[in-house]
């Protein structure tokens, strides 16, 4: 445990809430997708299906992380797995408010183009998901990190005047 400690910068007992969090995330993930995949083929194939998907997500975390920590600037290690739980929660939860937002408008698949409807819901979730991606790096302490990484995207998109 020591090990994994140290290979993670951290130094208090609370800090190890996030690395079991992003396990349980990852394992989670993984099952939904081999369940998807395999549930007709039963149970052990599923489980079977799980692990082998979980370890491949896992190498490619582990891969973005490399990638990674030299380009955001973090106080340690850790807190890597804190900001990719952050983007995440923020993926899922911007679909899940902006699906209501979009029936409020009255958009539906129904009275319009299906490729304009997706076009709507992508724009609809990108405005929702800038905002709920401040919200959460706040909840999860990592504001400044997400301010800044947001003030960026601004600038990409052109609208730089917002923030300055």
């Amino acid at each position: 445990m020591e090990k994994f400690k140290q290979r993670w910068e951290i130094s208090q007992n609370w800090q190890l809430i996030f690395p079991i969090l992003g396990l349980l995330a990852l394992g989670y993930t993984s099952y939904k997708i081999a369940n998807a995949m395999a549930s007709k083929f039963g149970v052990i194939a599923t489980i079977i299906l799980a692990i082998a998907i979980c370890f491949g997500l896992l190498q490619f975390v582990l891969f973005l992380f490399k990638k990674l920590e030299t380009k955001w600037i973090l106080e340690a290690k850790w807190e890597m797995i804190r900001v990719f739980i952050v983007f995440a929660i923020t993926g899922s939860s911007s679909m899940y408010v902006g699906r209501p937002i979009i029936k409020l408008l009255g958009i539906t698949k129904e009275n319009l183009n299906p490729a304009v409807y997706w076009f709507l819901f992508i724009i609809i979730g990108l405005v929702f998901y800038q905002i709920l991606l401040v919200f959460f790096g706040w909840i999860f302490g990592q504001h400044k990190f997400f301010w800044e990484f947001e003030k960026k995207m601004l600038r990409r998109f052109g609208l730089s005047r917002f923030i300055d």
